[in-house]
């Protein structure tokens, strides 16, 4: 059974940083997607990163420069580390993973769908 477990969020004011943890457990894939999203209230849900099995990244343009994302195969973890934070960066977010195809193209992860997802951690930034 596939568990995804988000940690880290929380408050900050514009400006700071904040690291979000995701732990994965029961995902044994040998090529696979992984990703965060955020949803804000009242707003549909939006990519912000995601990350192949090869460790190829690809990044919402809102988020370019400011976030990166991480997997560490060792801990079964998937992270997103956070700088530069804006109000605009408020929102629930969400760990996913999934099996993928072997050898997809850079930004497959990005843009497909998922069926393995956390409960999600909020993020709030305040002006």
């Amino acid at each position: 059974q596939v568990q995804l477990v988000e940690s880290g969020g929380g408050s900050v004011q514009a400006g700071g940083s904040l690291r979000l943890s995701c732990s994965v457990s029961g995902f044994t894939y040998r090529y696979y997607c992984m990703g965060w999203f955020r949803q804000a209230p009242g707003k549909e849900r939006e990519g912000v990163a995601a990350i192949d099995s090869d460790g190829r990244t690809s990044y919402a343009d809102s988020v370019k420069g400011r976030f990166t994302i991480s997997k560490d195969n060792a801990k079964y973890t998937l992270d997103l580390q956070m700088n530069s934070l804006k109000p605009e960066d408020t929102a629930m977010y969400y760990c996913a993973a999934d099996q993928s195809p072997p050898f997809v193209g850079r930004g497959y992860c990005y843009h497909r769908d998922y069926n393995y997802w956390g409960q999600g951690t909020q993020v709030t930034v305040s002006s």
